[in-house]
Formats: structure tokens, C-alpha cells, sequence
């Protein structure tokens, strides 16, 4: 009998998903079964995804990072997509959420957990247009349910699916008066259709149904946060932390299906605001995973928000996230490209990464142990190794080399860098500085 990773664990059971996270996080596998049991660490691991390398996400674990991709009307190129997705792969990005609105989605969404060895995320809401070729009024309850099931068999890890947004929601959303309303896409087609056919959410009305099919697949479900602020006026307001209550209800009831579950949080939050956010989720959740986009601490800095969300990011992932959702550069602006990915993954490497040596990740540090060892040898071949960009760190040197008599500083310093002279003083040779 197949069970779920939670049932599994809940069993007793140690599966080689578990295995595999384990030994990738030297942790005792024991004690991984232990917080997956509890539904502290996810293993979303669809069984239909062959080619994945399994990861784990939640306590006590290094901090993961999501890369969305996927095509658009206005950009409908699976070969550029899939080298998007390989070269973010390369880059260590963990998982891929596929978010195409265009084309023949079930070709891509196949081709990704054929051969894409991280975990792959969807949301249905957007293929329930493009699948049924109907328009999001036309829709029906049945018709949402029946893409969940196709995505599950399709092979997907995890699903968003904006369980907590409800009728009362939609009367929420009128009276508070918010500066932006609603900016999660999937949330904001859940609310339109409420509006149009005045039914109440079918995430929430068929909650248990979904259950079954997550179930019977392993597809963990990420619960996603319809109300989630876009700008900071509208951070830790009613209508979030009163759907952030209905996602922890959702959570138990997942829990005890052993259905496993991540909790997708906000997006523009002050600085101030972050940690706080970060602790209720935890209480309200009872533990599960945060999945946070960003958070994106300022709101005037497009073109620059794969840095505004980095920021929050390392902050969020210190104080109990878990996943980070990657920002490009393209944020608020565009489709990304190539270039606009590969930022948006480095910020949010940095982010995870200095994350980790806050919380005291064992290993998380002896990188950079490596590279403080690199430096005081002015061994660059040793520092391009350790570096999360090589390519970028040795470009910049070389295109800027330092002349022959100071070849082993860089062209800054010359012969006045610090690591120079404290290293020859300290063997008693002359300084020569002219």
C-alpha cells in the first residue's frame, strides 16, 4: 500500500525520499521522520515524478528556494522556458513552480517532471481556463477539482491552491478599503469567480475531496495566501491574519488526512513587520513549512526587487521560514529572462544562505570559512571555488587586473590591500608600497 511521506512517518516508516533528505542535510533520519511526522518537514514528492532528487523543506533544515517560470500570451517559448529552467537548476534553485497561462501547458508540465530532478509546483486555478477552454465565469466546481486531479497525475509535487479566501472574504475585501486590494493572481481569480456566480470557493467548499487527491498521489498542497499584502499598507491586516486563522485550520485538517502541507505567506512587509509575521504563522500552523514570496520590504524599487525581497527573505528565513520564493529583477515589470532569472536566483542563494548561519544550520558556514582561509592566501583559484558565482567573480577580476607588480592583490588595493602587507609583515619582509 502506498502511503503518503506523512503516513509513512506517522508509521513508523522510514521511505527512501526520507533517506535522501537526510544524508543530504546530515541529519539523523530518524529525526527527519520525527518532524515529518509532526508535518514540521515536507517532502513534496509526487510519486509519479520519477526523475526527482528529493528535498526536504521545514525545521531544522537549510532554507530552500522556489524559481517561478512559465509561459504567457505574450510569451510562448517552451525551448527558452526549459533553458530557463535548466540554467536555474544549475544554479541550485530547488524547486520550479510552472505558473504558464499559455499554450498546451500539459506538453511542458509533463516535459518538467520527466526530466527536471527538483520538486515542481503548479496552479491549477490558471490551467482551469486553458484546460477547459472556458472562461473563469464558465467554470465550475467540478472543472477545478478535475485539474487538481490532472495535475496530480501529471506528476506535480505541490500545488497552490487559495483554500482560505471566502464569501465572507469578498465582503472583507469591499469594506477594509485596502490600497491594493488583492495581488495574488490565483487569489484574484478565486475572488472573481465568487463574485460572478456567487458560490462560495470550491478550494474551501471541496476541501476534503482535494485531500483524496493529494493523498492518493503525495501531492503536498501549498496553501496559498489569496489575501497576501502587496504594498505595505495593506501588511498584517485583518484580511490576512484572518485568512492566515483559516489556513491553520486548513492545516490540521490536512494533517490529520496526512496529507502534507506548506503555508504560503506575504509579500510586502516592513522590516519591522517580518519577524512577527513569521512567529504567528508558526502558532496558527502548528509548525507547517512557510513558504514566503520575498518579502518585499520597500515598494519603490522596481528593477531592483530581487534586493528588496532578498532583504526580507534572509530576515523571513532567520526567524522560521522555510522556502523562499525567488524575486527578479523583472518583478512588477516584466516576463523575466535569462539574465533577470539568474539574479533573482543569487539574491535569494545569498538570502537562504546567510539564513542558515543565523540559525546555526550545522555546515552552513564552513563555506565561507573556506573563503575567509582563500582570501588570507590571496589564493583567487581557491576563492573562484567557493564563491556561489565563479564566473561572475573571475570576470570582474580579470577585467580589471591588477598590474605585474601586485599581481597577487587586485586592482583596488594594489600594493596598499591589507591581506599584503599583514602577511609580509608578519614574515618580517620589507613593505613596498611605491
Amino acid at each position: 500500500m502506498f502511503y503518503t511521506q506523512m503516513q509513512a512517518a506517522q508509521k513508523g516508516i522510514i521511505t527512501d525520499a526520507m533517506k535522501v533528505v537526510a544524508k543530504k542535510e546530515s541529519m539523523d533520519v530518524e529525526v527527519l521522520r520525527d518532524l515529518v511526522a509532526k508535518g514540521h518537514v515536507t517532502i513534496p514528492c509526487n510519486k509519479h515524478h520519477t526523475s526527482l532528487q528529493p528535498e526536504g523543506i521545514g525545521q531544522a533544515l537549510r532554507t530552500k528556494i522556489n524559481v517561478n517560470l512559465g509561459t504567457s500570451k505574450d510569451c510562448t517559448d517552451y525551448e527558452e522556458e526549459m533553458k530557463k529552467v535548466n540554467h536555474a537548476v544549475a544554479l541550485g534553485a530547488e524547486s520550479i513552480m510552472d505558473l504558464s497561462t499559455h499554450g498546451d501547458t500539459r506538453v511542458f508540465r509533463r516535459l518538467l517532471t520527466k526530466e527536471c530532478p527538483v520538486m515542481i509546483g503548479t496552479v491549477p486555478i490558471y490551467d482551469s481556463v486553458i484546460h477547459h477552454q472556458k472562461d473563469l465565469g464558465e467554470l465550475t466546481a467540478e472543472d477545478f477539482i478535475s485539474t487538481i486531479r490532472l495535475h496530480a497525475e501529471d506528476g506535480v509535487d505541490f500545488v497552490t491552491l487559495h483554500c482560505g479566501i471566502t464569501q465572507h472574504t469578498v465582503e472583507q475585501i469591499k469594506r477594509h478599503k485596502r490600497k491594493l486590494n488583492i495581488v495574488s493572481r490565483g487569489g484574484s481569480l478565486v475572488f472573481a469567480w465568487m463574485s460572478m456566480t456567487g458560490q462560495e470557493n470550491p478550494f474551501y467548499e471541496y476541501y476534503d475531496e482535494i485531500l483524496e487527491i493529494c493523498a492518493e498521489y503525495d501531492m503536498t498542497i501549498s496553501l496559498g495566501d489569496a489575501c497576501r499584502p502587496g504594498c505595505l499598507a495593506d501588511a498584517t491586516d485583518i484580511c490576512q491574519i484572518e485568512e492566515l486563522v483559516r489556513l491553520g485550520e486548513l492545516t490540521k485538517r490536512a494533517h490529520e488526512r496526512g496529507v502534507q502541507v506548506l503555508v504560503e505567506g506575504p509579500g510586502h512587509v516592513p522590516l519591522n513587520q517580518v519577524q512577527a509575521n513569521m512567529e504567528v504563522q508558526q502558532t496558527i500552523c502548528d509548525g507547517a513549512p512557510f513558504y514566503v514570496l520575498g518579502p518585499l520590504v520597500t515598494d519603490i524599487a522596481p528593477g531592483y526587487d530581487h534586493i528588496t525581497a532578498a532583504i526580507g527573505g534572509a530576515v523571513a528565513a532567520m526567524h522560521g521560514a522555510a522556502f523562499l520564493c525567488y524575486v527578479t529583477p523583472a518583478e512588477h515589470l516584466a516576463l523575466p529572462d535569462e539574465n533577470d532569472v539568474k539574479e533573482g536566483i543569487m539574491a535569494f542563494k545569498i538570502a537562504a544562505h546567510a539564513a542558515d548561519i543565523a540559525k546555526g544550520i550545522p555546515n552552513a558556514r564552513e563555506r565561507d570559512d573556506r573563503m575567509a582561509e582563500a582570501r588570507q592566501k590571496l589564493d583567487w583559484e581557491a576563492q573562484y571555488a567557493v564563491a556561489l558565482d565563479p564566473e561572475k567573480a573571475r570576470r570582474i577580476r580579470e577585467s580589471r587586473a591588477p598590474e605585474e607588480g601586485h599581481k597577487e592583490a587586485c586592482s583596488m588595493c594594489g600594493k596598499f590591500c591589507a591581506v599584503r602587507s599583514i602577511n609580509k609583515a608578519l614574515e618580517g619582509e620589507k613593505i613596498d608600497i611605491l
